[in-house]
């Protein structure tokens, strides 16, 4: 009894494998392979406003990869934002002051550091199902190649339908590498030409 138990377990290893192999073979999705998401990264490092969204479009430099294009921005500085960010600053403060966090006595609004992220999937890379997929894989990237705060910078990121048949190691590789890029030219290194005016993609989900 003892041995054929031994030779069963034995046997569950290659078992899995066959499994993850004709799944794949047969456009199965194989969850042993999708990112876990064991952790978000903070709301502080997500790009959430439609403005911010354009601007970013608008104003910004691009930097392309296999699987998406990303468009990067240095953010204002404090002396140089907008009467709409001050306003929307001011309602998150309110906010929290009736939610009961406190606020640094004598402190404004908190200066952000580092990158914040957003994405845009819009409809034509497919269904609902395909598109939350590739957010998922996008944050878990994000999430685990985020820098430490350095520049002050807004990011979008627009993937392409090939992000969901690339293994995420891939992804993650390329987020990775997005960042250092926008590290580099954000830090005063010479750079070409910079791509103003960028046409903002076909609207569709943003997060």
């Amino acid at each position: 009894m003892a041995a054929s138990i031994s030779t069963v377990e034995s046997l569950i290893p290659s078992l899995r494998n066959e499994v993850g192999t004709l799944a794949s073979a047969r456009g199965i999705r194989n969850f042993s392979m999708e990112p876990k998401e064991a952790a978000r990264f903070p709301r502080t490092a997500r790009l959430l406003r439609h403005a911010d969204f354009e601007r970013v479009y608008k104003q910004g430099r691009r930097h392309f990869s296999a699987t998406m294009t990303v468009f990067y921005l240095a953010r204002p500085n404090a002396s140089d934002r907008t009467r709409e960010d001050q306003a929307h600053d001011d309602r998150t403060r309110d906010n929290r002051t009736r939610a009961g966090a406190v606020l640094a006595a004598g402190a404004g609004s908190p200066a952000i550091s580092g990158l914040r992220v957003g994405f845009t999937v819009g409809r034509v890379l497919g269904g609902a199902v395909q598109r939350n997929r590739m957010k998922r894989r996008l944050r878990e990237a994000v999430r685990m190649a985020l820098p430490s705060p350095g520049v002050a910078a807004d990011v979008v990121i627009n993937p392409k339908k090939s992000l969901l048949s690339v293994d995420f190691s891939a992804v993650r590789t390329e987020v990775s590498r997005a960042f250092d890029v926008i590290e580099q030219k954000l830090a005063g290194k010479p750079e070409a030409n910079r791509a103003a005016g960028n046409r903002a993609p076909e609207a569709g989900s943003r997060s």
